[in-house]
């Protein structure tokens, strides 16, 4: 029987499988699909996953290198994601050895075992006697003898600096032969008789609605859309039937946009479940994480909640999953595999028979019409839980009118009412740092980033200007570079500023700035907030971190200093987002029971969106963008797919491009595929950024199937093109991101 050759996908971002032959030793019936070997690869060693075995490659014999070592006797990926994988790669028209990566923790990317982790445990001998003559001299190995005596069960390794136990006195005492050490796995806790540890709030008529629906839906797959708005109960409602699938002996899994809101909804979780609950995000290290995956592969989590990359945790007894706040762009990976998490949570609820439930109070447009389509069930949430009123809407006109660093003079007056009455005001500014640049008064002179076509922001705190497209850092100058002048002004509003000004403005209460700069130390998002819950008057300043899914019921006001950004943008998605981003700030204000009030500063007050969205909500607003969609022929009524290009000279990307497009019209007419446009190339928005010059073709497809028939050809094709060995190209299936 010839040998047999192992197909590998291994994580590099060439489309296609390797061939080596097995290990020394290693027989045919050990290698299971799925199983991770070490392999050699050029000068390095990676880590590769067995697609299949087979008889015959298209390499010669002498060329094929054997692998280097079989890591797992059978498949660490269940089937059901290793299946997720190989849809997620074609979707995606991404390597398989690198999709498969993304779903693989990094300590199994290494090539640890995929198992539990055995720990060590320290326990008094049998007939060891406390009083043992070789002890007298040594009362720290007589003390630790005696605290392990309370110990029975022994002492986990890991434990033994909480028990004030030093490794040192125990190694003593094993050579003494009194005490043992041994190799054990840790013990799954046991399963709670109850799984409520407190009691469930009642719901009112909409939201029993809503979880009846998704309740008759159990054992099978249907997508629910939960578009309620904001303060109505969404978490309850998931609370609920996360408790009904536990009962039935299933396991949930729980999405949510930011890390900050893990530690809440993880504290959320814990109070109400006496269950076993993994949470997996970037700020969990690698060893936690792989504990976390683990327990959820072995059924020993019974709620799994986490980031979009959490999407691709293993369970062994699938009942639900929820994706909370489903409009938020972070569930879109932007580099490397760019898979949508929210759109593949749909696929693999499909893919493993069981529900799925978005919930959203501003639904993203491409979720309402497939609500519209048919193809989710809406369930509506109008009424905000426990009687809270709905905030109400002013738009303040700041034309001509003298601004305070950002801040307008009524808003001044309205931040200050809210503040005597008791009350918190919260002030939003989508943008971090002290001001978004710096300008020389003589010579007019601008903080240019060296690297990117874009402007520097100045940070006061650190006396930096940092370029927040591609992390360039320089010092703050004390003179203009170009005149030598002192007279350089930051021009613009930043948090940092609005921060600043505010606690001149009202030195009596405190001003606590929320964005990614103020929040980046541990715990720091966790003080912040739990400052805030007091309840004392005080201000918040922040970015869009503010504007998800937290719960302040002492804000009634909410400060909106520039809402104009939205409604110029080159981006067709950017009035949709600044919708969303509106609604989600005003949701902050008015949860409990006093009456919430929202001031927009607009130059451009009557802007009929501004008017529509305020006056008629976002469902009105929603509904009209939908129907401008449609007569402009624009997601989610085409289809994209977006060629990005990047090179170190001018001109590279775009010939790249330009070869790329003639191919792509060469397919059409051979595959005979129509509905489909070619856009470009064009240079990017912004076309310089971290010194690379940067260029798009965009792909718009009538049909999904047409638009992935030519993508199948020609990422292969686009691979072969000596072009693109100068330049680093992505292809970007159903972008959110035209930029």
């Amino acid at each position: 029987m010839p040998d047999p050759i192992l197909r590998l996908a291994l994580p590099s971002p060439l489309r296609r499988l390797f061939d080596y032959r097995a290990p020394p030793g290693v027989p045919r019936s050990a290698l299971q699909p799925g199983a991770r070997l070490r392999v050699p690869f050029g000068r390095r060693e990676l880590i590769g996953i067995l697609i299949e075995v087979t008889d015959h490659s298209e390499v010669p014999a002498d060329k094929l290198k054997p692998a280097l070592q079989l890591l797992d006797a059978q498949s660490p990926l269940p089937p059901a994601l290793f299946k997720l994988c190989l849809w997620t790669a074609q979707y995606y028209q991404h390597s398989l050895g690198d999709t498969l990566s993304w779903a693989l923790p990094v300590l199994l990317r290494q090539g640890e075992p995929a198992e539990v982790r055995q720990e060590r445990f320290w326990s008094i001998a049998p007939g060891a006697q406390l009083d043992d003559p070789r002890l007298s001299r040594a009362p720290r190995q007589r003390d630790a003898l005696k605290t392990l005596a309370q110990h029975p069960h022994g002492v986990a390794h890991s434990l033994l600096s909480t028990l004030q136990l030093s490794k040192d006195s125990l190694d003593l005492l094993h050579e003494k032969g009194l005490v043992h050490v041994n190799i054990r796995r840790h013990a799954a806790s046991a399963r709670h008789a109850n799984w409520l540890a407190q009691p469930e709030l009642p719901l009112n008529p909409e939201q029993r609605a809503a979880a009846e629906a998704v309740r008759t839906g159990f054992g099978s797959f249907n997508a629910f859309l939960l578009a309620g708005v904001t303060g109505s109960g969404k978490t309850e409602v998931y609370l609920q039937l996360i408790r009904e699938t536990l009962e039935a002996g299933k396991q949930a899994l729980v999405l949510i946009p930011e890390i900050n809101l893990g530690p809440q909804t993880l504290a959320r979780f814990e109070q109400r479940f006496n269950a076993r609950i993994a949470l997996l995000h970037s700020a969990v290290n690698d060893r936690e994480r792989l504990e976390a995956w683990l327990a959820a592969r072995d059924g020993e989590a019974d709620i799994i909640i986490g980031t979009r990359s959490a999407l691709f945790t293993p369970m062994q007894r699938p009942g639900l999953i929820i994706i909370d706040e489903e409009h938020d762009a972070s569930y879109k990976q932007q580099e490397g595999l760019r898979y949508h998490a929210r759109d593949l949570a749909v696929v693999r609820a499909h893919q493993e028979n069981i529900p799925i439930l978005l919930g959203s109070a501003t639904p993203s447009l491409e979720s309402l019409h497939n609500a519209h389509s048919g193809r989710y069930a809406l369930l509506h949430l109008r009424e905000r839980a426990g009687g809270a009123k709905q905030p109400r809407f002013l738009r303040l006109d700041v034309k001509s009118r003298p601004l305070d660093s950002g801040i307008s003079g009524p808003m001044q007056q309205a931040i200050g009412q809210t503040l005597a009455a008791g009350q918190q005001v919260l002030v939003f500014l989508n943008r971090r740092g002290f001001a978004p640049t710096l300008l020389c008064h003589d010579c007019g002179w601008l903080s240019e980033c060296p690297r990117c076509d874009a402007r520097m922001t100045v940070h006061q705190r650190s006396h930096e200007l940092r370029c927040h497209h591609c992390g360039h850092v320089e010092r703050q100058p004390s003179n203009c570079p170009k005149c030598a002048k002192v007279d350089l002004r930051p021009v613009g509003a930043g948090t940092e500023r609005a921060e600043e000004r505010l606690a001149i403005l009202f030195p009596k209460v405190p001003v606590l700035r929320v964005d990614r700069d103020s929040t980046s130390r541990k715990e720091a998002m966790n003080n912040l907030l739990s400052t805030i819950q007091r309840g004392e008057p005080c201000i918040l300043v922040g970015t869009q971190m503010l504007a998800k899914g937290h719960h302040f019921p002492r804000v009634t006001l909410v400060a909106i200093l520039d809402a104009d950004g939205g409604l110029f943008s080159a981006d067709f998605r950017a009035s949709e987002r600044m919708a969303q981003l509106i609604v989600q700030v005003a949701g902050r204000a008015g949860r409990a029971e006093e009456p919430g009030k929202v001031i927009i500063q607009s130059h451009l007050a009557d802007h009929p969106l501004l008017v529509q969205l305020t006056e008629q909500g976002y469902f009105a607003f929603a509904e009209q963008a939908l129907s401008e969609r449609r007569g402009a022929g624009l997601p989610p009524f085409c289809h994209l797919a977006l060629l990005r290009a990047e090179a170190h000279k001018p001109g590279q990307a775009e010939g790249f491009l330009d070869h790329a497009c003639t191919e792509a019209e060469l397919l059409l007419d051979e595959l005979k595929l129509s509905g489909i446009e070619l856009l470009g190339p064009v240079p990017a928005p912004m076309e310089r950024r971290a010194g690379r010059y940067r260029a798009q073709l965009l792909v718009q497809g009538e049909t999904r199937a047409a638009l992935h028939r030519l993508l199948n050809s020609w990422t292969a094709a686009l691979e072969q093109m000596p072009s693109g060995r100068a330049v680093r190209w992505s292809l970007d299936v159903d972008p959110i991101d035209l930029f």
